[in-house]
């Protein structure tokens, strides 16, 4: 593990280190600070101001754009750079949409790379959809003065913002590629800022800059890591992705530590939650399975049993971690989910007033498998939220408030790469 740690710059600095900002990055930025507003994904406060003086392109001077369709392979990429005139338009474009935005291609050292084309491979890092990270920060309740971990520290967005909010003094930002912490560290140094920046595994922590008073993990983990629930201080809450091998339905897991030491948790069924980091397969249904569910044949019911709502999320949550190996094609007309292990499939098409025909193909009955834990669902009083209990053998598991539905969670992958 690695480290630089130098003196601190108070967290105001940030307007007085924007040489970079041009008119039309500050006009996109408001731009995408009232559609996040109008979306309900942002509020007034501390983080909405972070984001509005938070000039993005200091932090993302280069970002990648895909330039071939979704199942095209391999996939076309070009790298635009802030610097370039013909680049600057179309970046400051895609660094406001609030779409997720991709700033490293197959691990590649981020400094000092020439704009361009680039074909095939995979992108290893990303700055996540602005919407889930504006809602994130507001729930971590950022405060000056507090001591924050930032978990996968990306392109420097969250740890600029606990900066601006906290003051760079107490804020550790950790991620286990040294090229994403040496260009974070050059690019926070650029608006001012001198937090802590660590190179290793987020799921061991820091221990060093601890306990801390907010933790933020940007990446899906299977398994809270204990390394840091025992970092958290009294009064201190974490905040994390939590998921199985399937990226359909996410839970956040809130961790909140009492005065008194004891730990209090919640795992919560959102819509939208991190990707995984490496060392954490996620799951895909490719093309060809996506073209065989939609039109192959299967065995048809005619059912009378209204699928669950997407509103229903806590019937999802359970369903992905009680029936593992399931992905929805959120792009289908119909509700579509398919097991990619067996090829398994499914699709439910309305017919009529309360009349829904289940295609099913297969050895998984993915539709009994959904009516049954829907029926335990309600039994359980329909909850969006479960405890989650950290037993002293290392387990964990999930349980309605009632008790009436619970499961462990698979400690698995980890997904620590970030």
């Amino acid at each position: 593990m690695t480290l630089a740690e130098p003196p601190s710059v108070s967290g105001a600095s940030l307007r007085r280190h924007s040489a970079g900002d041009t008119s039309g990055a500050v006009a996109v930025r408001a731009a995408m600070v009232a559609r996040l507003e109008e979306d309900g994904a942002l509020g007034p406060g501390p983080v909405r101001e972070a984001l509005l003086a938070l000039p993005r392109q200091i932090l993302m001077p280069q970002a990648y754009v895909r330039r071939s369709a979704p199942d095209e392979t391999p996939p076309r990429w070009d790298l635009l750079d802030f610097s370039r005139l013909a680049d600057r338009e179309e970046l400051l474009e895609r660094l406001h949409s609030g779409d997720s935005v991709a700033i490293q291609h197959e691990g590649e050292p981020i400094l000092g790379r020439a704009p361009g084309p680039r074909r095939g491979g995979v992108m290893t890092a990303m700055s996540s959809t602005m919407g889930l990270t504006a809602g994130l920060l507001q729930q971590l309740d950022l405060r000056p003065g507090q001591r924050v971990l930032d978990v996968g520290t990306g392109a420097g967005v969250t740890v600029a913002v606990a900066c601006f909010v906290c003051g760079d003094a107490g804020v550790v930002t950790l991620d286990i590629d040294p090229h994403v912490t040496a260009a974070a560290r050059e690019r926070l140094s650029a608006l001012g800022y001198r937090p802590t920046t660590v190179t290793g595994n987020g799921t061991n922590g820091w221990a060093a800059g601890g306990p801390y008073d907010r933790i933020f993990v940007s990446f899906a983990v299977r398994h809270v890591p204990q390394a840091l629930v025992e970092q958290l201080a009294p009064g201190g809450r974490a905040l994390m992705t939590l998921g199985t091998s399937s990226p359909s339905w996410p839970g956040l897991a809130v961790i909140e530590r009492r005065q008194d030491g004891s730990v209090e948790a919640q795992l919560r069924a959102v819509e939208f939650g991190h990707r995984a980091g490496a060392g954490f397969d996620r799951l895909s249904l490719s093309a060809a399975f996506r073209a065989e569910i939609s039109t192959a044949d299967g065995w048809t019911q005619r059912s009378m049993l209204a699928p669950p709502k997407d509103t229903a999320r806590g019937m999802w949550l359970a369903l992905d971690h009680l029936y593992p190996g399931l992905l929805r094609d959120f792009g289908a007309e119909d509700l579509t989910i398919g097991a990619p292990a067996c090829r398994s499939w499914m699709r439910v098409r309305p017919v009529g007033h309360r009349r829904w025909d289940v295609t099913t193909s297969g050895p998984r009955d993915i539709w009994a498998e959904i009516q049954d834990v829907a029926r335990r669902w309600r039994a359980a009083g329909e909850p969006d939220f479960f405890r989650l209990q950290f037993d002293a053998d290392g387990s964990q598991q999930a349980t309605s408030p009632n008790g009436a539905l619970t499961w462990q969670l698979s400690p698995g992958e980890t997904g620590d790469a970030r």
